[in-house]
């Protein structure tokens, strides 16, 4: 809970390998960035529910310490080169881990051409060991690099991540090793997307009441429901054999608590918006639900970024059906950090954005006669589409549950929508502008955006 005993050790170098576990893929010093590896040692603190309370619906949740442990883990920092680039903002990042090894995106052009650092840390046991039946955690990926890591359990995750953002943030206790260079850091935005996002769900609820150094928090691909406070030596595991439909699993079950004065966004795919349900809570003052209508947990273009750090980091992994979801989340992501941003700098609170609509009395998105979901935030691809692009599985593993699926149109359909090629990218970079003005995309996606409009319509056309 404090730093007091906490130790910032690096930057981490030599290994294997050379390089950090699942770094990004960009030329960080063609963008002015330095990148830098450390390691996080102290004390940890776990959590329990107070006696006679539980982690119910309404978010409102109480916890208090349950006992302390050794640990030791790793944070990878990007942040600008010079001084007078940094706009004083730190993104930190809870590290996914269900594929059972870290996994984060350090290639937002949004943060990364507007001054901020980014932090991503290791905060949970599978990050360190693996999972089986591969065991792809840091330890067993490059030993020479790693080769003490400690993590007791995922009930500890918590406190590990709020010490990384002390160590990182503008009270940390910088020592002879400041992982920020003597940077000025004005605020921390935690970032955690799906089994994270679930995590910090938990973190708003029960933790930050207790102690909080975020100053805003980003929730993307959030299922609804916060993670368990214990959970002992359990690892998550996606690939373990469970009973039921997955999709039973993935169902919103809390609130979020709106008690404690700093910014929360959500930001859902059609597939979590559908999850979330039962649970959407109102656009406040202090809180943003965003749904895109179209898209589901992971896409063609995300798991293609992905694949790249997997080929790199020689991993092993499950090749995505190329017939997944088309419409990427990520510039709607890189929105999301405009406006939190702004909200947190100069109090202007992001655009409040319709929700999608789904059939009375059921969790059943309304889809229009292009089998498209109805409502929510309208992207270019669904407004000018040449293909359903939806969150309806191609089948009903957990992994084909999180690609939803594209069904490109037919020659035929497409022509008889558009007329012929230049028509289509003009209505479709008029969609791209109306939603660059709606706020929930950035302008310098959009040639991008066209690019690959263009080659979808090739393959289809010809």
């Amino acid at each position: 809970m404090t730093q007091s005993s906490t130790k910032v050790l690096g930057p981490v170098q030599g290994g294997n390998f050379g390089w950090p576990f699942a770094a990004g893929m960009l030329d960080m010093a063609a963008l002015s960035y330095k990148e830098a590896e450390y390691f996080l040692e102290g004390e940890a603190v776990r959590y329990r529910s107070v006696e006679g309370t539980e982690q119910e619906r309404s978010g409102y949740w109480q916890a208090e310490v349950a006992g302390t442990a050794p640990f030791k883990t790793r944070f990878l920092v990007y942040h600008p080169a010079d001084p007078a680039d940094f706009n004083g903002t730190v993104v930190i990042c809870w590290n996914n881990v269900t594929a059972g090894h870290d996994l984060f995106q350090a290639d937002s052009k949004e943060l990364l051409e507007n001054g901020y650092a980014l932090v991503f840390v290791t905060t949970q046991k599978a990050g360190i060991t693996g999972l089986p039946p591969v065991h792809q955690g840091l330890a067993g990926w490059d030993p020479e690099r790693y080769p003490d890591l400690n993590i007791a359990s995922d009930d500890y995750s918590f406190d590990i991540f709020s010490q990384a953002a002390q160590a990182v943030g503008p009270n940390r206790q910088t020592g002879s090793i400041d992982p920020m260079s003597g940077l000025d850091v004005k605020r921390v935005i935690a970032q955690g997307a799906s089994q994270s996002a679930g995590r910090l769900a938990t973190f708003i609820n029960a933790v930050a009441p207790i102690h909080n150094p975020i100053d805003g928090y980003v929730l993307q691909i959030y299922f609804g429901r916060g993670t368990p406070l214990e959970v002992g030596e359990t690892l998550v595991n996606i690939n373990s054999p469970q009973p039921g439909n997955p999709a039973d699993r993935l169902q919103g079950t809390n609130l979020l608590r709106e008690d404690l004065g700093v910014p929360v966004f959500v930001v859902n795919s059609e597939l979590e918006a559908t999850a979330c349900r039962g649970v959407r809570q109102p656009d406040t003052d202090r809180m943003r639900f965003w749904e895109i209508a179209g898209t589901s947990h992971t896409s063609v273009q995300a798991r293609a970024i992905r694949q790249r750090i997997i080929d790199r980091d020689k991993l092993v992994s499950k090749k995505a059906d190329p017939r997944i979801n088309a419409i990427p989340i990520g510039p709607v992501y890189d929105a999301v950090y405009y406006h939190m941003q702004r909200w947190l700098t100069e109090d202007i609170a992001p655009p409040v954005m319709p929700r999608i609509d789904f059939q009375e009395g059921t969790s059943q998105p309304v889809r229009d006669e292009h089998g498209i979901a109805t409502g929510g935030i309208r992207l270019p691809q669904a407004d000018s589409p040449l293909g359903q692009n939806s969150a309806i599985p191609l089948s009903e593993d957990i992994f084909a549950l999180l690609g939803g699926s594209c069904a490109p149109f037919s020659k035929e359909k497409v022509l008889s929508l558009y007329g012929d090629k230049a028509s289509y990218l003009s209505a479709f970079e008029a969609n791209a502008r109306a939603a660059v003005a709606r706020g929930v995309i950035m302008p310098r996606v959009v040639e991008g955006l066209s690019v690959e409009a263009s080659e979808t319509w090739d393959r289809i056309v010809g």
